[in-house]
C-alpha cells in the first residue's frame, strides 16, 4: 500500500507541483514555458512615441503612448521556446518635424503598435499610433487618431488638439486609458492617462500620454503611467522642463520646444508573462481506473 497516492493500492506516481512565475522582458528575449504550463496570462505595452519638434519657437505635441494589450488564459505549450519583441521608444530628435513613432512589441501572436509621433511644423498633425500624437499649435493641425490598427477591446486613445492660434498651446499624446487633453488658452493639453495592471500583484500604471508644449505658458503634464511633460514657454528659445517617456513603460515623450529643443524621445515598451501556479494530481486512482486496470491485466504493484 503506497500512502503518498492516497492509500488506495496501485504505483506510487506522485502529484506534480508547479509554482507561479512571472517573467518580465525590458528588452527582446524568448520565454521558454514551464514543464506543467497550459496557459498563461500576459501585458504586451509597445514603444511610446517622440514628442514633436521645431526649428522655429512654437510647442509641439506630445508623443502617444504604446498600444496597451493585457490577454488572460493563453493557450501554450508546455516547454516551449516562445520569442518575445519589445518595441523601442520613438527617438528623440532636435531636427524640426514630427515626432518618430515607437516600435511595436509582440508576443504570442499578439502584436501592440507603437505611438503616434507628436505634430512638429506648421499644419502637421500628429501621428497615428496605439495611441494618437498630438497636433500642433499653428495651424490647428488635430491629433492623431489611437488603437490604429483597431483591435478589441481598443489599444489606445486619440492625441489632443491644439488651441486657435495665436494662444499656440499644443495637444497631449493619447494615452492607453484615457484621450490625450486639447490645450487650454496658453497651456499645453496633457497628456492621456494610461492603464493600470495587476499582472505583478500590485498595481503599475504604464502607458501614459506625453503633454503638450506651449508657446507662452506652461507646458502639459505627461499622463500618469511615464508620459514626459511637455516643453513650457518655447517662444522665444526652445523651451524649459520637457521630459522624455519613461523607459518600459510605453510613454509618449513631451512636446518639444523651437529653435531647435532638445530631444524628446519615447519610452521603450514591456512584456510581462504570468504562468499560474499548477498542482497536477496524477498520484491519485478512481476505484473505477483501478478496476479497470486490474481487469485488463495492465495494474501493477511496482
Amino acid at each position: 500500500m503506497a500512502d503518498i497516492n492516497g492509500g488506495i493500492v496501485g504505483v506510487d506516481n506522485p502529484p506534480q507541483v508547479q509554482a507561479e512565475q512571472i517573467t518580465t522582458f525590458n528588452s527582446s528575449g524568448t520565454l521558454t514555458t514551464g514543464a506543467l504550463t497550459t496557459t498563461l496570462d500576459f501585458l504586451c505595452v509597445a514603444g511610446g512615441a517622440a514628442g514633436g519638434n521645431n526649428t522655429n519657437s512654437n510647442g509641439c505635441g506630445g508623443g502617444g503612448a504604446g498600444g496597451y494589450r493585457e490577454i488572460t488564459s493563453q493557450p501554450v505549450s508546455a516547454s516551449t521556446g516562445y520569442p518575445i519583441v519589445v518595441g523601442a521608444g520613438g527617438a528623440g530628435s532636435a531636427s524640426a518635424g514630427l515626432g518618430p513613432s515607437g516600435s511595436d512589441s509582440s508576443a504570442f501572436g499578439t502584436t501592440s503598435a507603437g505611438g503616434g509621433g507628436g505634430a512638429g511644423r506648421n499644419s502637421l498633425a500628429g501621428a497615428n499610433g496605439g495611441s494618437g500624437g498630438g497636433g500642433h499649435a499653428l495651424g490647428n493641425s488635430p491629433g492623431g487618431s489611437g488603437n490604429t490598427p483597431p483591435v478589441s477591446p481598443p489599444q489606445g486613445n486619440n492625441g489632443g488638439n491644439p488651441a486657435p492660434t495665436p494662444v499656440r498651446g499644443s495637444g497631449g499624446g493619447g494615452g492607453a486609458g484615457a484621450v490625450g487633453q486639447n490645450s487650454q488658452a496658453s497651456t499645453g493639453g496633457a497628456g492621456g492617462a494610461g492603464t493600470a495592471s495587476y499582472i505583478t500583484g500590485s498595481p503599475v500604471t504604464r502607458a501614459g500620454g506625453g503633454g503638450g508644449a506651449a508657446s507662452f505658458g506652461a507646458g502639459g503634464a505627461g499622463g500618469a503611467g511615464g508620459g514626459g511633460n511637455g516643453a513650457s514657454n518655447s517662444d522665444p528659445g526652445g523651451g524649459t522642463g520637457v521630459q522624455t517617456g519613461t523607459a518600459n513603460t510605453g510613454g509618449g515623450g513631451g512636446g518639444g520646444g523651437g529653435n531647435p529643443g532638445p530631444a524628446v524621445a519615447g519610452g521603450s515598451g514591456v512584456v510581462i508573462t504570468k504562468e499560474p501556479a499548477v498542482a497536477a494530481a496524477s498520484g491519485i486512482w478512481s476505484m473505477e481506473a483501478v478496476y479497470d486496470n486490474v481487469k485488463g491485466g495492465t495494474w501493477t504493484n511496482a
